[in-house]
């Protein structure tokens, strides 16, 4: 466990989505999208954050996300935010060991008090897994609503800022 934890995410990545259309709900349909990502180190190696786009069927919007290690203890922590609802959603918090990380935070949805778990897995160099699942009884069992998988792209064909792009493809930031 290190400040290098998530050194793997550094740089640039075309990301498949595939996502719940209804979460908690015991409805297997999902939407399928692309989006990609921009990863950098900040904090004097402390912490990285990244430029995300999502092009769901409904629309497109960008995100970001702020990944922060404490050496204390010796913990991540994650913030989301996104162009949608730009207010951060509550952090999770966790670690990697062998080989996966594992964060987790208790949030409400749809009125309902859930457990939410992120797991990073099958990382290698130019491919990762992240995974979402929601818990409505603490944690002994687990809806898995959002997948991605990351496929590294080259850094030459990347522009400076997902920005950048989105000014090319007529998206509004």
């Amino acid at each position: 466990m290190s400040a290098n934890d998530f050194d793997f995410l550094l740089g640039s990545w075309d990301i498949r989505h595939r996502r719940l259309r209804n979460r908690l709900a015991d409805d297997p349909s999902c939407d399928e999208f692309t989006g990609y990502s921009q990863i950098r180190k900040s904090f004097g190696g402390l912490g990285n954050f990244d430029e995300s786009v999502l092009h769901l069927p409904g629309g497109t919007y960008v995100g970001v996300t702020i990944r922060l290690y404490d050496p204390k203890s010796e913990l991540w922590s994650i913030s989301w935010v996104d162009s949608r609802n730009p207010a951060f959603d509550v952090p999770m918090v966790g670690r990697f060991e062998g080989g996966i990380g594992r964060f987790f935070c208790d949030e409400s949805f749809n009125g309902r008090p859930i457990r939410v778990r992120f797991l990073w897995s099958q990382i290698a160099a130019t491919s990762a897994r992240w995974e979402q699942a929601f818990s409505t009884d603490g944690g002994d069992s687990w809806e898995t609503n959002w997948v991605m998988d990351f496929t590294r792209t080259a850094e030459a064909s990347q522009p400076s800022s997902v920005y950048e792009t989105l000014a090319v493809e007529g998206v509004a930031a």
